[in-house]
């Protein structure tokens, strides 16, 4: 008797308790993933959106957070999907590849939500969610102090030989005295010129400005501004 329930129970699939579920909390558990899953959107778009490399995960957001969502509120009931769902994700390969270390922790976050909601946690949620947006806020607070730590830019001021090999302590302390932030990265002679380069913690509008000035300071000098950082918010 009891190897007769037991095959019925696996072959319902988790249908009796499904039911057991109703209607309204499974529309209510994806919607708050949904909801969940906007929200994430919008950290995305707020803190990572002007980086130069992303790929723009995030309009995957909403349909990622209720898909897992109402996956695992289907399989968590039964043993056979649980099962099949095991099976089919070992054989798939997802070939679209993460070009930001921050979009695997944002899809990360859309997965922890979404089985928060299918579970019905919503202290675990709330902890999730609130703990994110703190640890987002700090890290944007922190960035400031990294940015002045690690250069950001690079300057290249391009000089005759001749004139460089002349006045080179002299220009290189003027430059020092204009940029005290700045730091030496490497000097490199190709033929008849001088290629001098700076790490400078912010290329912004004030340095550009102020390339004249430094072309100034050697007859035939030529500088030139590269960030080579992603834009950050």
């Amino acid at each position: 008797m009891r190897n007769a329930e037991w095959m019925d129970q696996l072959a319902d699939l988790g249908g009796r308790k499904m039911q057991e579920i109703g209607f309204a909390p499974f529309l209510v558990a994806t919607v708050m993933s949904l909801l969940c899953a906007l929200f994430i959107s919008f950290l995305y778009v707020r803190f990572y959106q002007n980086r130069s490399t992303g790929s723009m995960v995030h309009r995957a957001f909403p349909l990622l957070g209720v898909s897992i969502a109402a996956i695992f509120i289907a399989i968590q009931f039964s043993l056979p999907l649980s099962l099949g769902l095991l099976g089919a994700l070992s054989i798939v390969r997802f070939r679209t590849p993460i070009k930001e270390p921050e979009e695997i922790g944002f899809i990360m976050l859309v997965v922890a939500t979404s089985l928060c909601c299918a579970t019905f946690n919503l202290q675990f949620l709330g902890i999730i969610l609130a703990v994110a947006v703190a640890g987002l806020l700090l890290q944007g607070l922190l960035r400031r102090v990294w940015r002045f730590q690690r250069p950001q830019g690079l300057l290249v001021v391009t000089a005759p030989r001749g004139a460089y090999d002349a006045q080179a302590a002299a220009f290189l302390a003027a430059v020092r005295g204009k940029l005290p932030q700045s730091r030496l990265e490497g000097v490199s002679r190709v033929g008849e010129e001088v290629h001098v380069s700076w790490g400078v913690g912010d290329p912004g509008e004030e340095l550009a400005a102020r390339l004249p000035e430094l072309e100034q300071l050697l007859p035939g000098a030529t500088a030139q501004l590269f960030c080579h950082r992603a834009t950050e918010v």
